[in-house]
């Protein structure tokens, strides 16, 4: 698409997701609302728990506009968890300071007809609510992007029972009885098809899917349980709001991004830090708009690493649709004034 067609809209997150080259990328950056920042700190020490921090919409829509009032980026992303899927079909969920998130397993068929659909949307309004919220207060030219996890990286986190090394647990079930595991699989992926819906609904313009485990995955399986489910999700997704470009993030894919791209159906594909430019340039960015990928350790380094990694980027990927992110997302530890100094650089454009 040329740079000079008459766009719909003035936002560049949703010019370039559809399909134009800016001679200035956006950029937003992953976990950009967090640890990192100062203000988030500070109203984190007035909240019980996460969950409530993520579940209260004054609070998750403070934290969601955090960052966008403290930097020029493109895009607010909702304040949310992945895990507010499998807590909204009752699997009981806490996340303990220094363990991170803590469910009960899932690891049957009994303790999959022990999950319930009933209470879903009760459970998950008050995200909906957020958005609405954000949605009322954002910056004109600010895109509103809602997430959710996709179903491979979800159900290693229901099955496993938190964070894993191995995914042992997981792979063990879905290698062995992919018929039963495949039935959790489905659970989610009807769960997040109506998350999603809801979130547009209140307000979002984009979505992205975090797969961020698909990489464990050899090929077959993968095709299996990261491709295929996100493919349902996109073509359910896409029945009732055409318009709404999806971001696809399948974590360590490697060689597989190219069929996820290719199969899944995403309008836009987000790279991690692995990815070879010239191998984005040349083989992925043709048939998509693309999104990354600096690794979240130079943003902590700062200085001329992370510029001169921030413009061989810009070099490489300037020249199609584009839009400058992370290869996962902000860590804790790093300084603000870099994150600001990021989107100064890249605001400058390749000739910064």
């Amino acid at each position: 698409m040329r740079e000079d067609r008459i766009s719909p809209t003035t936002k560049a997150l949703l010019r370039v997701l559809r399909g134009e080259t800016l001679a200035v990328p956006p950029v937003w950056l992953m976990r950009q609302a967090g640890r990192y920042l100062p203000e988030y700190r500070a109203l984190r020490e007035t909240v019980g728990g996460f969950l409530d921090l993520c579940l209260t919409p004054e609070l998750a829509a403070e934290v969601t506009l955090q960052p966008v009032r403290r930097f020029a980026l493109d895009a607010a992303i909702l304040f949310s968890d992945i895990l507010i899927v499998p807590y909204a079909l009752g699997q009981p969920l806490e996340y303990r300071d220094g363990e991170g998130p803590v469910l009960e397993p899932v690891r049957s068929a009994a303790d999959i007809a022990g999950l319930s659909d009933g209470d879903l949307r009760d459970r998950i309004a008050p995200v909906w609510r957020t958005v609405e919220r954000v949605k009322g207060l954002l910056r004109a030219d600010t895109a509103l992007i809602g997430f959710a996890g996709a179903p491979w990286t979800v159900a290693s986190y229901m099955v496993e029972g938190g964070s894993s090394r191995d995914f042992a647990v997981v792979k063990s079930w879905a290698f062995s009885d992919p018929r039963g595991f495949g039935a959790l699989v489905d659970r989610l992926i009807d769960a997040t098809i109506v998350y999603l819906d809801g979130q547009v609904r209140a307000g979002c313009e984009v979505l992205q899917l975090f797969d961020s485990w698909a990489g464990v995955l050899p090929e077959a399986a993968f095709r299996q349980w990261v491709i295929e489910p996100t493919r349902k999700i996109v073509s359910a997704l896409r029945l009732v709001h055409q318009d709404v470009p999806i971001i696809g993030y399948p974590r360590g894919a490697g060689l597989m991004y190219p069929a996820y791209q290719a199969e899944t159906g995403v309008s836009a594909l987000s790279l991690d830090q692995t990815v070879p430019l010239d191998v984005a340039r040349r083989k992925l960015q043709p048939a998509s708009a693309i999104q990354g990928n600096l690794d979240p350790l130079f943003l902590v380094e700062g200085g001329e690493p992370m510029a001169a990694a921030a413009r061989a980027i810009l070099a490489a990927l300037g020249s199609g649709p584009f839009v400058f992110n992370l290869g996962h997302g902000v860590m804790p530890s790093t300084p603000p004034d870099h994150v600001q100094a990021l989107i100064e650089l890249v605001h400058r454009g390749v000739a910064g």
